[in-house]
């Protein structure tokens, strides 16, 4: 086993073990609750992490996991004029949807 990396949060780490493991690549979390320890342990030693099965497919996960936080933001301006950033699909100003 290998530590690919350490998450900021248990739900950013699930997300990252589900995407490698979507893409064939074993993983796992680690320190799941530990957070609950910070101040008796130093923060840094209780975030989540991520694991790595077979140590062999550590370029591909590294790789993969690079390509997941350069994902590009969708930007647009809603017919009311609002700029929508994000994933977001509807207008939070006015509610109208993203155009096609």
């Amino acid at each position: 086993m290998l530590r690919l990396t350490q998450a900021p949060n248990i739900a950013i780490a699930a997300l990252w073990v589900d995407v490698l493991r979507q893409a064939g690549i074993a993983a796992a979390m680690q320190r799941y609750y530990l957070g609950a320890a910070a101040g008796e342990l130093p923060p840094d030693q209780c975030l989540p992490e991520v694991w790595l099965i077979h140590d062999h497919q550590e370029a591909e996960a590294r790789t993969l996991l690079r390509d997941l936080s350069r994902v590009p933001q969708r930007r647009w301006v809603c017919r009311c004029g609002e700029l929508v950033e994000g994933g977001f699909e509807e207008c939070w100003r006015c509610g109208a949807p993203m155009p096609a």
